[in-house]
């Protein structure tokens, strides 16, 4: 069972199909086998100006593959009309011309969380804390330090394992803060391990993607933050669920 898990597209339509196309090369098979489903950890939208392209072309990927998608806090903000820095005018505009779309049917059932395997996916974090805003799963934020603050509520690595076990589960991947990280949850303690990526090392070179890959395996209860699927080196996933792959897109011919 393999998943492609991809986070934070923030209406970036060309990085969204750069990974369409990277996921059907020769090279990305080899590498990783079948892909069986895609995870979208939301924040579709936002800051960039391509939202209409960006949700067609999730709309079109929806129907190659079974797609799951949680909701991010920027989708939860423009849904419901939310200011939240980060949208130059252009972009505010072309997301306001959306309103009324279709394409936004996408958003209508979508949940905050999805579980499988005993790994959590969420956009920020794993635990319950009401309905205001800025304590929702999709507006938390995994921190050295725990407390509220403006941009949402921040958690750390062992109130997330805590939240975990609770529920029977041992790994969550999350997104939101576009920057990769690992915790491990060791016999020795929590510890952060280092995310090196390398060349993916394959027999053929003629593929228009080239990707570098840092594997980790899933052998201790695991975090996982994804780096975001947007500008010139896009960033996403892959799991089997015994290893877990960060993967990103360095160059293309």
């Amino acid at each position: 069972m393999g998943a492609v898990i991809f986070s934070d597209v923030h209406a970036d339509s060309v990085a969204i199909r750069d990974l369409a196309t990277c996921i059907k090369t020769p090279l990305f098979r080899q590498a990783f086998g079948q892909i069986d489903f895609l995870i979208n950890l939301g924040d579709l939208v936002h800051r960039g100006d391509r939202p209409q392209e960006t949700l067609e072309m999730i709309h079109s990927l929806s129907r190659e593959y079974r797609l799951v998608s949680v909701l991010g806090n920027h989708d939860h903000a423009y849904l419901n009309r939310l200011l939240v820095s980060g949208s130059d005018p252009a972009s505010t505009y072309r997301h306001e011309q959306m309103r009324g779309s279709p394409l936004l049917s996408l958003f209508d059932t979508m949940p905050m969380e999805w579980s499988d395997r005993g790994m959590l996916f969420v956009h920020g974090g794993p635990l319950d804390l009401g309905k205001q805003t800025l304590r929702l799963k999709c507006w938390q934020r995994l921190s050295h330090e725990s407390g509220d603050s403006f941009a949402g509520f921040h958690y750390t690595a062992p109130m997330a394992f805590d939240a975990l076990s609770l529920r029977g589960l041992t790994h969550m991947c999350c997104g939101h803060q576009h920057q990769n990280i690992c915790c491990r949850k060791t016999p020795d303690g929590i510890v952060e391990k280092p995310i090196e990526f390398e060349p993916l090392s394959v027999k053929k070179e003629d593929d228009e993607y080239h990707i570098e890959v840092a594997r980790i395996p899933l052998d201790v209860p695991t975090l996982l933050r994804v780096g975001g699927c947007h500008g010139d080196e896009p960033e996403f996933a892959f799991t089997d669920f015994t290893t877990f792959s960060f993967i990103r897109i360095n160059s293309r011919d």
